[in-house]
């Protein structure tokens, strides 16, 4: 499995705010299915983004366009493939 990060680019506020609620069940749906790593919005109303879970590129773009965001045109997708690297404590990262 790898990871996919989807930049949730904000297209339109009112639909964002609109459908909020069905987006919002979709990740926790998505979450118990093991799908997803991390999500959140950024805090300038840009969007969010959500780290995907799945076998290919493929796979990582259907789970994301089955977001009600996507659906009504109230955000952008952007899929890349992630390679996650963990960094660990910050003591271990001086110098780095």
């Amino acid at each position: 499995m790898s990871y996919y990060a989807a930049f949730l680019k904000m297209k339109d506020l009112e639909k964002s705010q609109l459908f909020r609620p069905q987006h919002l069940e979709f990740l926790v749906e998505t979450e118990k299915a093991g799908r997803i790593f991390a999500r959140g919005r950024f805090t300038d109303n840009a969007g969010g983004l959500v780290i995907y879970i799945a076998s290919s590129y493929e796979e990582a773009r259907g789970i994301a366009e089955k977001d009600p965001y996507l659906a009504c045109g109230a955000r952008e997708l952007e899929l890349h493939e992630w390679d996650m690297k963990a960094a660990g404590p910050p003591e271990g990262r001086e110098g780095k």
